[in-house]
């Protein structure tokens, strides 16, 4: 696993080589946090373990949904997906978030359908405060995140919507599902960098 960033009460990995990127959130209050799931081994829920014990397993959309069930019997974490993108996940979830939901005090859900149908980022909300944004948004030029247009969007419309939402929200760091640590720029600064990108769009 990769550090990429580290701070008092937490710290994020990726898994190099990932796509859908994978990251593991070793958070002090919410305990280990993995977000999108790659192929399960023994040896890599050892290195998860060893960094902080796997206890949650989040996924921002179906995209990132690999070996569910296998990850669940092998350390009981419980699995996590919002609205609709639970019913396309191949496995079991065990909470289909809402709106209310809140994963800790200093840890929630940013509800962002669009890409897909129900897409959902994962916020961290106390310094430096950061975003999994799945695929909600991706890298843009410049390397920061932004939103890219797919074929297969599920609503475009909803994603320039969505991200309104964005503008009042403030966050040092920044991650995707197409993140890449050669190219992609993460923080800190992200709110700002993602503004000024999606400014493009919306001139």
């Amino acid at each position: 696993m990769q550090l990429l960033v580290e701070s008092f009460d937490r710290s994020v990995y990726y898994l190099p080589g990932s796509r859908p990127a994978v990251f593991f959130l070793a958070d002090r209050e919410g305990g280990g946090i993995l977000i999108n799931s790659p192929r399960y081994t023994p040896e890599l829920l050892g290195l998860l373990d060893a960094i902080l014990p796997l206890k949650f397993i989040f996924y921002p959309s179906h995209f990132g949904a690999a070996d569910v069930d296998v990850w669940r019997e092998a350390c009981g974490a419980q699995t996590m997906a919002y609205g609709h993108e639970a019913k396309r996940i191949t496995g079991t979830i065990d909470l289909v978030l809402d709106r209310e939901n809140r994963f800790s005090r200093t840890i929630d859900f940013l509800p962002m359908s669009g890409r897909t149908e129900s897409s959902c980022a994962l916020r961290c909300k106390n310094k430096p405060g950061m975003i999994f944004f799945g695929p909600i948004l991706s890298t843009a030029a410049s390397g920061w995140p932004t939103i890219v247009a797919h074929a297969d969007d599920y609503s475009y419309e909803n994603r320039l919507f969505g991200v309104l939402g964005l503008q009042d929200v403030k966050f040092e760091y920044a991650f995707t599902d197409d993140f890449d640590p050669r190219s992609s720029r993460f923080g800190p600064g992200a709110d700002v960098a993602i503004q000024r990108e999606l400014a493009q769009i919306f001139d």
